[in-house]
């Protein structure tokens, strides 16, 4: 198991007893009578937890893609295919010179016994019923009647192999679901679940919702609202042409039905990992945008242990923090950049810092504020190697196509995980 490195820090007498999350001889969350949040060991001592997610032989979040990476062909003529033991020693030992003690979703399952802790998805959208499909949209139908049995035995067979591993720090209930309301989809997920084709449980729960409560007729929604609907195909048409609905009145409704939607959630797949894994924390399901208010009022515990978003260089670190987790403590994903934030940064003209510059810098403040803030759990950078969308000057990998170590980008993981948690003891009082 890793050990992590021995810095100033609360001791575990400093914790308050009625804060503690999870249970004893398993990692524990905890805050301090400062304030502060931190994990705990199983050994009771406090850490602030340096993760890379996607470490295998392809290189990147998710399943191994049809068509092999660049990085997989060049595992597959260095490293001896007979032999993996060789590729996860060498990955093992660049892991720990640059400070990573824990491994993200989508590891390579041999990597685990090489002196690591690691977090593990459950992936309940994979859940043996419908999952709903629109702009933004990408959630499972928990209003289906079968949503609970579904959860439930999705995460029984999911999680017995980790049963009682010491080592496992929790689950993340999914990655990147999509609650609507995002920056290039602005439908709410209420307008998208009135908009669904009639067989989803989600369509007919949501009419439910805003019929009994206002009236029992679209005329009298639409007189709520200040719109002028017609029938509910006209509803349904606005959204395929992705036309939210903004009337404060729609929107207060929208975010009472949100919190109803996620409430269902995670109280269920908090059960069902708890059932299945009991004494396991539950850090939450990956946000990669900012969840709608809705959304993020649902995010409380017990059904969450931790919240778990992806850090956006360049935006402002309290502004996303507040977005996403409120004052529950956090797991910060998506660390590190892709080669679509280069681009998409405009050039300036005159002398100033160069796009690569001000990314690199933006990104180094975004990880430093990230330990620095009190409800900071964990940090984990996103991209293992290089992908296909990648190409010079800049890559989103610690190590190259060609594995060779991205030291553009290592350098700064290495300075900021030697004194992550130094920054964090910093933070206790701040908030």
């Amino acid at each position: 198991m890793a050990r992590p490195l021995a810095h100033s820090g609360p001791q575990f007498s400093d914790f308050k007893p009625a804060t503690f999350r999870g249970a004893p001889g398993f990692f524990r969350l905890g805050q301090t009578a400062a304030n502060s949040w931190w994990l705990l060991t199983p050994e009771d001592e406090p850490v602030l937890l340096r993760a890379v997610a996607g470490v295998n032989r392809h290189g990147r979040a998710g399943p191994p893609p049809v068509r092999r990476s660049a990085y997989a062909l060049t595992v597959e003529s260095l490293y001896d295919p007979a032999s993996p033991a060789a590729w996860e020693k060498s990955t093992a030992a660049r892991l720990h010179t640059w400070g990573v003690d824990t491994l993200g979703p989508w590891t390579d399952p041999g990597l685990v016994d090489r002196g690591f802790y690691f977090t593990m998805p459950a992936d309940f959208v994979h859940a043996r019923i419908p999952t709903l499909h629109g702009p933004g949209l990408r959630v499972p139908d928990v209003f289906d009647p079968r949503w609970p049995e579904a959860a439930q035995a999705h995460a029984a067979a999911l999680a017995a192999p980790w049963r009682g591993r010491r080592e496992l720090v929790g689950w993340f209930t999914d990655d990147s679901l999509g609650w609507g309301e995002t920056a290039g989809s602005p439908v709410s997920l209420l307008q998208s679940c009135l908009s669904l084709e009639p067989a989803f449980a989600a369509y007919h729960a949501a009419w439910e919702f805003l019929l009994a409560s206002h009236g029992g007729t679209l005329e009298a929604l639409a007189r709520r609202w200040g719109v002028n609907l017609l029938h509910r195909e006209h509803l349904r048409q606005l959204t395929r042409e992705n036309r939210p609905l903004t009337q404060p009145a729609f929107a207060a409704d929208a975010r009472a039905f949100g919190h109803e939607f996620a409430r269902r959630y995670f109280s269920e797949t908090a059960r069902a990992l708890r059932a299945a894994d009991p004494g396991r924390l539950v850090l939450g399901c990956r946000f990669a945008e900012p969840p709608p208010p809705g959304v993020r009022d649902a995010c409380a515990w017990p059904d969450l242990d931790a919240v778990s978003w992806r850090l956006r260089a360049g935006a402002g670190f309290s502004a996303q923090a507040d977005a996403a987790s409120g004052s529950m403590p956090q797991w910060i994903t998506g660390g590190g950049l892709t080669h679509a934030d280069f681009r998409r940064l405009p050039v300036r003209d005159g002398t100033g810092p160069t796009r690569l510059e001000r990314l690199l810098r933006a990104n180094r403040e975004g990880l430093v504020a990230a330990c620095r803030d009190p409800r900071t759990v964990g940090i984990e950078w996103a991209h293992w190697a290089d992908g296909g969308d990648d190409a010079p000057p800049f890559g989103a990998g610690l190590v190259h196509a060609d594995d060779h170590e991205a030291v553009e980008h290592t350098e700064l993981l290495s300075h900021l995980h030697a004194r992550a948690r130094r920054l964090h003891s910093q933070a206790e009082g701040s908030r």
